[in-house]
């Protein structure tokens, strides 16, 4: 299986497509900038 790294990880469409690799067998990595800007 594949390695995937999804930006974005905390919105709604990233951790959505982040579950559905890992679903899939696939490793993720979850990458996102929470500071307030």
């Amino acid at each position: 299986m594949g390695r995937y790294l999804v930006t974005g990880a905390a919105g709604f469409i990233a951790s959505r497509v982040s579950q559905m690799l890992m679903d899939d067998g696939h490793s993720v990595v979850g990458l996102d900038n929470m500071n307030d800007a």
